[in-house]
C-alpha cells in the first residue's frame, strides 16, 4: 500500500515535530551506571511535562515486579528496549554471573555464568563484593565487567559472549567496583589496583586494545626498606570516569588515589592533573557545565573539590585551578549530583548536603538518619536517595529542601537506583524491583 503524499504545511509540522520526538524517545533506557549523561539525572521530556515517577512505593505499593537476584553483587542496572541487565556474583567470588530481565514482567530471560575462578583474592572488607562494577549497554551489546576477573561483550539478543578479556592485570585486593563507560567506539576501564594503575580503551566489536595509559602518580609511600606502605593499599581507586568537551576536545575527567586526571578520550593522553592525599575514592566525577568540575578525593579524610575547567587546563594544575575545597560531611563513596548550581552530597552517615557551586559554601543539610553507600539520582523536580537499610529517600532541592517521602523495601540498597519512562528499578542485596504508579 503506497504511502500518503503530505501537504507542505504537513511536511513542515514533522520537521518540527522530529527533534522532540527523538528525545522524547532517546530518554527511554539507563544505559550506564550514572544514566543517559553518567551524572544521575534522568533528562526531562522535550514537552516539559513530568514523566511521573513514582514517590510512594512499599513492599505492596507500586511494585510492578520483584525478582529475586542472590549472591553478593551491588551493580547497578542497565535499560534499554525491553531489557534490564545486572551482574552477580557468589558470595566466594569463585563464579561470575551476567543476569538480564525482562523489563515487562522482570522474569529471567538470561542468567549466563560468564567467568569462574578457582582462588579469588580475598575482599578484606565487609563493604565491597565482587560484582560492584556495573555494565554498559548500547544498541547491541551489553558489556560486562568484572575488574581483572574478566569483561566480555554479550550479544544482547542470544546472549553469547562476542568477546571476553582476562588478561588485563590488577590486584584490586579489596574488590574491582570502577564502572564501564563507552565513548564513540570504545569500551573504557579503569583499573586502580595496589601492583598497577592504568586506564585501558577496547574496541567495542572485537575487545582488542585501542589505547593503555598509565596513571603517572607519585604516590609517596615507598618507605626506607623499600616496601611500599600498607602493601599499596593507599594506591587503589574505584572510581567511574566521566567526561566534558574542553576547546573541542573530548575529555575523560578520571579520578584516582592521590591523583585526578584528565585525559583525551580519543587517545589516552594525559592532558592535567591535580593532586591531593584521598585514595580508594568511589565517587564520580559530575560538572557545572563545562565550568567546573566536582572531584571527591576519597577515604582518609574525604574532601570535595571544585576544578575550574578553561583554556588554561594543561600540566599539573593543583595550584592554580582548585576554586574551593570542602571536607566537613562529605562522602566517601556516593557519587554526587548537580541541579543547576547547587551541588548535592550524601555522606555515608546520612548527611545530605546542599553546596553552592560557585563558593564550595554548604548551605543547608538534612540529616537522613541511616548509613549510605549508593549513589542518588534526580528526576521529575526529586532527588531520590537509597540507604542501605533499603529507604529510599525522595528529597524536594532548594533552599527548602525537604523530605517528601520514605519509602521502606525489605533488604538494604548498596546499588544505586536505574529509571527509565516513569520506572524505577530498585536492587537491594537479593532483589531487583520495578517501582511505577499503578
Amino acid at each position: 500500500m503506497p504511502l500518503p503524499q503530505l501537504t507542505n504545511s504537513q511536511t513542515m509540522a514533522f520537521r518540527l515535530l522530529l527533534p522532540l520526538f527523538l528525545i522524547t524517545t532517546a530518554l527511554a533506557d539507563w544505559p550506564a551506571f550514572r544514566g543517559p549523561d553518567n551524572d544521575g539525572i534522568y533528562p526531562p521530556r522535550g514537552d516539559g511535562k513530568l514523566h511521573g515517577f513514582p514517590t510512594e512505593w512499599s513492599e505492596t505499593k507500586n511494585i510492578v515486579w520483584k525478582t529475586p537476584v542472590t549472591g553478593r553483587a551491588w551493580s547497578t542496572p542497565v535499560v534499554m528496549d525491553n531489557e534490564v541487565w545486572v551482574t552477580n556474583a557468589t558470595p566466594d567470588g569463585k563464579k561470575m554471573y551476567a543476569v538480564c530481565l525482562d523489563k515487562t514482567t522482570g522474569k529471567k530471560i538470561h542468567d549466563l555464568l560468564l567467568f569462574e575462578n578457582a582462588d579469588p583474592e580475598p575482599l578484606s572488607n565487609h563493604v565491597n563484593g565482587y560484582g560492584s562494577c556495573s555494565p554498559a549497554i548500547d544498541a547491541d551489546h551489553v558489556y560486562i565487567h568484572f575488574g581483572s576477573y574478566g569483561t566480555a561483550a554479550l550479544d544482547r539478543k542470544t546472549g553469547k559472549k562476542v568477546w571476553e578479556r582476562r588478561d588485563l592485570p590488577c590486584q584490586h585486593f579489596r574488590g574491582p567496583g570502577s564502572s564501564v563507560v563507552l565513548h564513540k567506539n570504545l569500551v573504557i576501564l579503569s583499573m586502580d589496583g595496589v601492583d598497577v594503575q592504568y586506564l585501558v580503551a577496547l574496541d567495542r566489536k572485537t575487545g582488542k586494545n585501542v589505547w593503555k595509559t598509565d596513571r603517572t602518580t607519585d604516590f609517596g609511600d615507598v618507605e626506607a626498606d623499600g616496601k611500599i606502605r600498607g602493601g599499596g593499599d593507599f594506591r587503589k581507586a574505584y572510581t567511574t570516569p566521566n567526561f566534558v568537551t574542553l576547546n573541542g576536545v573530548r575529555q575523560l575527567v578520571s579520578p584516582g588515589a592521590k591523583a585526578c586526571y584528565g585525559y583525551n578520550a580519543d587517545t589516552g593522553k594525559e592532558l592535567w592533573k591535580i593532586t591531593y592525599k584521598g585514595f580508594s575514592n568511589a565517587a564520580a566525577p559530575v560538572f557545572i557545565g563545562n565550568e567546573m568540575a566536582i572531584i571527591n578525593t576519597g577515604l582518609g579524610k574525604a574532601h570535595v573539590l571544585g576544578l575550574r575547567l578553561d583554556d588554561k587546563l594543561a600540566g599539573d594544575v593543583t595550584a592554580s585551578h582548585i576554586e574551593w575545597d570542602i571536607f566537613k560531611r562529605m562522602p566517601a563513596r556516593s557519587s554526587p549530583v548537580v541541579i543547576g548550581k547547587k551541588i548535592y552530597l550524601v555522606s555515608e552517615s546520612g548527611i545530605l548536603s546542599q553546596v553552592d557551586a560557585a563558593t564550595g559554601e554548604i548551605e543547608t543539610y538534612l540529616a537522613l538518619k541511616e548509613p549510605f553507600s549508593a549513589s542518588g539520582v534526580y528526576a521529575d523536580g526529586h532527588l531520590y536517595v537509597s540507604s542501605e537499610e533499603g529507604t529510599t529517600f525522595v528529597v524536594q532541592p532548594g533552599p527548602d529542601m525537604k523530605i517528601i517521602a520514605t519509602n521502606k523495601l525489605d533488604d538494604g540498597f548498596m546499588s544505586s537506583p536505574a529509571l527509565d519512562d516513569k520506572a524505577l528499578y530498585l536492587r537491594t542485596k537479593s532483589h531487583v524491583y520495578r517501582v511505577e504508579k499503578k
